[in-house]
């Protein structure tokens, strides 16, 4: 058979390069280990290139771009106006009157002293306005971080019987917090909150909330005693073993201020201009409890008041760090796992409003404006902060456009405690479990775990794991289930990945997965599969059984039919990024096992990271580079035509007389 025999007219090209297999699959320039190290860190420490910006520049303006990378103040305080403030007061305003009465009341619920909410809403907004990249971020406590916090702690430490010791840790961790932020920050190692699923978070987030919320029963019902427990069967048990020390005024008072709150809430989401009334709200509950308590000795008949608040600014706190202590560890603990969560929510909070706007927010700008937020707050009286969702989607619906209003709720912070902390005195705790009841009940996302069920039920799984094992076991035991599960998915992704059959769709040189399309038609004797994930040794055995299960599931089909036996496996590589050792030793092994049973291996679509290690590996060699192609559709055609055109004794005669023809 001489070389026309062998001429495709498909590939053919006005006479010039007659034959198949035109498009040669290079291999790619060789490159140096060290650079080619650098640039595998580069893309994974910095994907957005963040010294992009410094090129070509003089070193004065190095200088100016970096103060204001740290500090994106000083490049967006160039344009402001006064348009931009009047904006911002009213939004500042609006957010302090949120921040004051949930300040205090989530500084109870961390087990700490109310007055400590109200310091973490004074220093902390103000770093943040320095260092913070978004606009409607509004920095305050969180319901979640405080329990969490007090949870954590108070396993190791009684907040009654040793409050200094946990005030000191309260603070030690908050700057560990801070430590770890920053170090993810700087080290751009923020991809590491990325296994924090969504899933998870609502998970997290439902059963955090209701943790919360079962444990606001004990101020809702005046009760003095209560667990230390945070699982639902251990507060029910606390609850209804007291039944016969049920204030019924204070729950009388607390369920009217609950339906006051939610009132106004739905107001608000119905109306999304009168936002204002769902904000003042909790200010506007702390003000008539404590009115009505004054005016009617309430506090003398059962109804728990806050007490004495001490006035004046933070006091440092810097030496009451406890870096020597021997629950070093706990408050070392306690400060990551807070961070993880606050990291992950602030962040997440962030972006959904600069979505809104239309402008970015660099996630590891923020961890480092979080960490210095709550290393600034650790050592001037300040606990946990971060930009909790209520107190920032307040924010944004007020039209706040810069960080100022974050400065604006800080200075009216101020004067609250400059002046008007005595006020506070006879302010009932029952309206506190009010605010904390209605706040909570925002963050129960059941819409989203039922999507979640329709979209993916593994993800569904993942999200009611993580409540399930926070509302029964603990907030740590939650946490740990969902990230669980969430790195056993991802462990899943690569060690069992999709593999494919490919059919080809009707009058077209396309090839698709015969499930999604099942018009498409098979290509007599050559089976086409399509490997969906790079291959490493986590993979690769049980792709090299996959693949021949595939092969023997061909074969008996064809074989039940009466077809043309199978003689080519074309594996699809366009999904294979990156292959190692393991995966290199799977492909000999495929081509050998193929060989003995008189089958021929051809590879499409490989990348060149693939071919590169593939030709260090001699694999290239062993194989033929002329049978390697750059798309599917060649693959097949040049396998149709040996099988059309060339009727050799063997494969290998096949292989010899198709490399001499390319």
């Amino acid at each position: 058979m001489d070389k026309a025999d062998y001429e495709y007219p498909s590939m053919m090209n006005n006479g010039e390069n007659n034959g198949i297999g035109i498009h040669r699959v290079e291999i790619p320039p060789p490159q140096p280990f060290f650079k080619s190290l650098k640039n595998t860190v580069k893309e994974t420490l910095f994907p957005d290139d963040p010294l992009r910006r410094f090129k070509n520049q003089t070193a004065l303006r190095k200088f100016i771009l970096g103060v204001q990378y740290f500090f994106p103040i000083f490049e967006w305080g160039s344009r402001y106006n006064f348009g931009f403030f009047k904006a911002d007061l009213i939004a500042g305003i609006t957010i302090a009157s949120l921040a004051i009465p949930q300040g205090i009341s989530y500084a109870k619920l961390g087990n700490l002293p109310p007055i400590l909410g109200l310091y973490s809403s004074f220093i902390p907004p103000l770093v943040y306005a320095l260092m913070g990249s978004s606009r409607d971020l509004a920095v305050g406590t969180v319901a979640v971080g405080s329990l969490l916090m007090a949870s954590m702690l108070g396993s190791e430490v009684n907040a009654s019987e040793n409050p200094t010791l946990y005030l000191h840790l309260a603070f030690t961790a908050t700057f560990f917090t801070g430590l770890f932020e920053v170090a993810l920050g700087f080290f751009r190692l923020g991809f590491i909150v990325d296994f924090l699923s969504h899933a998870t978070i609502v998970g997290f987030m439902g059963g955090a909330a209701t943790v919360v919320i079962l444990q606001q029963l004990k101020g809702i019902l005046g009760l003095e005693h209560f667990t230390h427990a945070t699982d639902v069967v251990s507060v029910l048990r606390s609850v209804f073993t007291q039944t016969h020390q049920w204030r019924w005024e204070s729950a009388v008072l607390g369920f009217c201020f609950l339906f006051y709150l939610m009132l106004a809430k739905f107001f608000s989401q119905k109306r999304p201009k009168l936002f204002w009334i769902s904000a003042m709200a909790p200010l506007t509950s702390v003000i008539l409890g404590t009115i009505l308590v004054y005016i009617t000795h309430a506090e003398k008949h059962g109804v728990a008041v806050i007490g004495e608040l001490k006035k004046g600014l933070n006091p440092p706190s810097i030496m009451d760090l406890s870096f020597g202590s021997k629950y070093m560890t706990t408050a070392i603990k306690t400060g990551i796992v807070t961070g993880v969560i606050s990291l992950a929510e602030g962040i997440a909070v962030g972006r959904s409003f600069a979505m809104f706007k239309n402008y970015h927010i660099d996630g590891n700008k923020e961890m480092i404006a979080f960490g210095m937020m709550n290393i600034v707050g650790s050592c001037t009286s300040c606990y946990l902060t971060t930009g909790p969702f209520s107190r920032s989607a307040v924010n944004f619906n007020a039209g706040c456009k810069t960080a100022v209003s974050n400065v604006v709720m800080a200075l009216a912070v101020m004067v609250t405690l400059l002046l008007l902390t005595p006020l506070f005195h006879f302010t009932p705790l029952v309206v506190l479990s009010s605010i904390i009841i209605a706040a909570m009940l925002g963050l129960i996302d059941y819409n989203a775990a039922i999507h979640l069920w329709h979209v993916d039920k593994f993800d569904f799984l993942v999200c009611i794991s993580a409540y399930i094992g926070v509302v029964f076991g603990n907030i740590e035991i939650g946490l740990v289930m969902a990230v669980g599960l969430s790195l056993l998915r991802v462990l899943l992704f690569v060690a069992r990945p999709r593999t494919l059959v490919l059919g080809n769709i009707p009058d077209s040189m396309i090839y698709r997965n015969v499930e999604q399309y099942p018009n498409t038609n098979n290509v007599p004797g050559v089976l086409i599969l399509d490997i969906g994930a790079p291959i490493y040794f986590t993979n690769s055995s049980y792709l090299r059984e996959r693949i021949s299960r595939w092969i023997d599931d061909e074969e008996e089909k064809l074989k039940s039919s009466g077809e043309t036996t199978l003689q080519y496996v074309i594996l699809d590589m366009g999904a294979v990024g990156n292959i190692d050792t393991s995966g290199i030793s799977m492909f000999e092994e495929v081509k050998k096992n193929l060989h003995r049973r008189d089958l021929k291996l051809v590879l499409a679509n490989p990348g060149a990271e693939v071919m590169k290690k593939l030709n260090k590996a001699k694999f290239i060699e062993t194989l033929g580079h002329e049978w390697m192609f750059l798309t599917v559709g060649e693959a097949v055609e040049a396998c149709n035509f040996m099988l059309h055109s060339c009727k050799p004794k063997s494969s290998e005669d096949a292989s010899q007389k198709w490399s001499n023809n390319v």
